[in-house]
């Protein structure tokens, strides 16, 4: 029964994050903290390995997602590895911190954490009701890119310093969390740079892949993953990824949107108060 619930806890996971380019560790991390609650057999559940496993699954997730994305062209490849050099160091300093956290501590500050992303999905609606035409900066440290979609064009512009600090930030709550960063990253890509959503939600999931794969490396030489467990939960985050990235093509993002918000709202409200 445990291994039934850890496949389908992959898939949902995945296969919800890959739709907003979140990786899947909002709906992971506490999922199995609330199995572990009210299920005997998850009493093995504690903030380090919760947070190695999602690290782990999420590889499989990433993975799994870019390469459909990659494939309909939707990854910007550039920005993605440009912002990975401050995220992957990021990461591990995240990890590092993850070894002090208690589990009191750690529902709390990811509660915490689920309504600061949910009031960002707010803020990116109001912000972009009346968008503007982009505005190509210019100067040694600007990019800008453009990407075609669907046959027609977007651009947009940004900091090449401002992203990699945001991205050392989003790289540290990844390796602290488990959360995989894209909960942070794609509303800072949005609302900041200017990224179009079905361009922001691949090429977070490109970072993801590659900033899980460093995390999980390091919880991996601390010892804090259970093999067991996290390889029942791969096939699912494996499917859930790849099924994701495809919806993520054709559904309303509108009500993705909706209902992600709704579940963080819920998940976020719920760990506070346990925490007490």
């Amino acid at each position: 029964m445990v291994f039934i619930l850890l496949f389908v806890v992959g898939l949902i996971s995945s296969f919800i994050g890959s739709i907003a380019g979140l990786g899947g560790g909002v709906i992971f991390v506490p999922a199995l903290l609330f199995l572990a609650e009210f299920n005997e057999g998850f009493t093995w559940v504690n903030p380090q390995n919760v947070v190695a496993m999602s690290l782990i699954v999420m590889v499989f997730t990433g993975l799994s997602a870019t390469l459909t994305f990659l494939k309909r062209k939707r990854v910007d490849v550039y920005s993605g590895s440009l912002f990975l050099t401050g995220s992957i160091p990021g990461a591990l300093t995240g990890v590092y911190v993850n070894q002090f956290v208690a589990i009191d501590t750690f529902q709390l500050y990811f509660g915490l954490l689920m309504l600061l992303v949910v009031s960002m999905f707010f803020v990116k609606k109001k912000l972009l009701k009346n968008p503007s035409e982009p505005i190509e900066k210019t100067g040694r440290f600007y990019v800008n890119r453009t990407f075609d979609l669907s046959g027609k064009e977007t651009s947009y512009s940004y900091s090449m310093i401002v992203g990699i600090m945001i991205a050392f930030f989003v790289g540290m709550m990844s390796g602290l969390f488990g959360v995989g960063g894209g909960s942070l990253m794609v509303p800072a890509m949005i609302l900041l740079f200017g990224f179009p959503a079905h361009i922001a939600a691949p090429t977070s999931m490109f970072m993801i892949f590659f900033s899980s794969m460093v995390s999980s490396s390091a919880h991996i030489v601390a010892g804090n993953v259970l093999w067991l467990y996290t390889l029942a939960s791969i096939p699912g985050a494996w499917l859930g990824g790849y099924l994701g990235a495809v919806v993520n093509q054709r559904l309303n993002s509108r009500v993705i949107e909706w209902i992600l918000r709704i579940i963080m709202i819920v998940i976020g409200i719920r760990l506070i108060i346990q925490s007490f």
